[in-house]
């Protein structure tokens, strides 16, 4: 009996075509985006763990050398081991500890430029922040969706027109306020001011959330004898952690790295000043670029572990109100 050989069909349909070319166009354009975003803190990160004279005579050098990563390194932990501020030599410190702090990025930006206040202001500027943002935009957001009022509509869309302003505008009338109040050159005049820019936007974000929730779950707490604000401690607040981590990472965003407003009224006062103007002072030629590289850095890392400790709460909070509200 004769057999019969099925060839298969060497053409494609189109359809397979172009299936095949779009999955390929995507994972090209994903591959694009993540070299286009990746590679500019990958060479902040490269430049900083080499030394100043290798940066000037290989300055296309894609990886450090492990020399260089030691050199780099190594005086950091003799400054957090034995935490001295002393750049010249310091009997105390071991001999392989000696005359090494100025070979590092690290160590001019952490002992010679004295980045530690900066961090700490940065750090009590952010977090009171946030914490101020979230105490007054939960109850208001949720007064905003369950308590009747008269112009509670207006109100909401009036707190939103706000953020539309340009923070350059605001800056002057603030400036003669600051600085006829005396808060110019203070921490806490700073977060006044923060606040008035994070409070609209942190409102509009829970509003939009609060509107998904069933209003039953808090009428229910409600009839069970719960007040208004234990509602929302108990029910509002548990339902919400998606967007109420959304807002104070956001808040944190805004509070860690802004520029302008820390310039106009914390420049008067070094000892007040914050990580944004602690970089400012690390561009200029005097400065080696790797120590420019090194700051840089130190204010990048905490704002990237947040956002991947807090990215699935980022992802549904800013999505959840998309369709209602």
């Amino acid at each position: 009996m004769a057999s019969q050989t099925n060839f298969a069909n060497p053409y494609r349909s189109r359809e397979e075509i172009e299936t095949l070319l779009g999955s390929i166009l995507k994972w090209a354009l994903i591959l694009l985006f993540a070299i286009v975003t990746i590679f500019p803190f990958y060479w902040m990160v490269n430049i900083s763990l080499r030394t100043e004279q290798d940066v000037l005579t290989n300055p296309t050098r894609l990886f450090p050398r492990p020399e260089d990563i030691q050199t780099s390194l190594h005086p950091v932990w003799c400054w957090l081991r034995y935490g001295t501020d002393d750049l010249e030599v310091n009997p105390d410190l071991p001999e392989d500890c000696v005359n090494v702090f100025n070979q590092s990025a690290f160590t001019i930006v952490l002992v010679e430029q004295g980045f530690p206040p900066f961090i700490g202001n940065s750090l009590l500027v952010s977090l009171v922040t946030v914490s101020l943002t979230l105490l007054l935009t939960i109850p208001g957001a949720y007064a905003i969706t369950r308590l009747r009022f008269p112009g509670r509509n207006v109100f909401s869309w009036a707190i939103l027109a706000i953020y539309m302003f340009p923070a350059i505008v605001l800056a002057i009338p603030l400036f003669a306020f600051f600085t006829k109040t005396g808060l110019r050159g203070t921490l806490h005049g700073l977060i006044i001011v923060y606040l008035s820019q994070t409070i609209p936007v942190a409102l509009y974000m829970l509003r939009s959330y609060f509107l998904t929730l069933p209003p039953d779950l808090e009428e229910a707490a409600l009839i069970d004898g719960c007040t208004h604000l234990s509602a929302i401690w108990r029910v509002t607040i548990p339902l919400s952690l998606p967007a109420i981590a959304s807002v104070a990472l956001y808040t944190f965003m805004i509070a860690w790295n802004e520029f302008l407003y820390a310039f106009l009224f914390l420049v008067v006062n070094p000892e007040s000043w914050t990580l944004p103007l602690g970089l400012e002072r690390l561009n200029d030629q005097e400065v080696p670029v790797t120590a420019l590289m090194a700051g840089s850095l130190i204010v990048s890392v905490p704002i990237i572990v947040l956002f991947f400790f807090f990215e699935r709460f980022l992802t549904r909070g800013l999505t959840a109100g998309a369709v209602k509200g």
